[in-house]
């Protein structure tokens, strides 16, 4: 695993398997103002499926928590998280978080918005070589991901069975045009990608028919 001195996996994990923290919801919820300390928790479905503790100081988050691996002794660990933060419009500033990873003995400090438990410490993404579930998805499937959040968006339902739902009460005509014009888009590409992916299965007829090739 990645972590303080040690390598990163060679392959691909998930983002959504591991508890994360996002800084954005810690500064929503005033966990970063200095002096302020308590448990982080995490729950599915009403359920507590764990928690940390933390403390904010000045420019930094400290962590408090407990780590088992293989099934061993519980082992106590305090990590400490560097802030850094970039002005934005109307004079607000953004926090993020400073990876305080070391992967193959060099210091990660990326400025990220969420760091994760894929070890001993939680540390950003790409220390322990994590992706999101989207970015495995084959792009036919991430089009019409796409294309069936705009129909929903409109008031209608997801796939091509359906009609796109008739422009909602107060929206522009054209905005709602352009997003008709989008769903179309996303929706033909999918079909086009999706025939280019299986094109080795087709009779040359068909291959004809469908992309203009013998």
């Amino acid at each position: 695993m990645g972590g303080y001195g040690s390598g990163r996996p060679s392959y691909k994990q998930k983002a959504e398997d591991y508890r994360s923290l996002d800084v954005n919801r810690f500064h929503r919820e005033g966990c970063l103002n200095p002096g302020r300390q308590g448990n982080w928790v995490w729950s599915r479905d009403g359920e507590e499926t764990g928690r940390i503790g933390y403390k904010a100081e000045e420019g930094r988050l400290v962590l408090n928590y407990r780590v088992r691996a293989y099934g061993g002794d519980w082992e106590p660990i305090t990590e400490t998280i560097n802030l850094t933060h970039v002005d934005c419009h109307y004079g607000r500033k953004r926090p993020y978080f400073r990876c305080p990873g070391v992967v193959n003995g060099r210091h990660c400090g990326r400025r990220v918005g969420k760091l994760f438990s894929g070890g001993r410490y939680f540390l950003c993404r790409h220390c322990y070589n994590i992706g999101y579930s989207s970015q495995s998805e084959a792009r036919y499937d991430r089009m019409l991901r796409r294309a069936n959040k705009l129909r929903i968006a409109l008031g209608g339902e997801p796939g091509t069975a359906h009609w796109i739902a008739p422009k909602p009460k107060g929206m522009w005509e054209r905005t709602y045009q352009r997003k008709r014009r989008e769903i179309e888009w996303c929706e033909n590409q999918a079909d086009h990608l999706f025939l280019r992916k299986f094109a080795h299965l087709f009779s040359p007829e068909e291959r004809e028919m469908y992309f203009g090739e013998g």
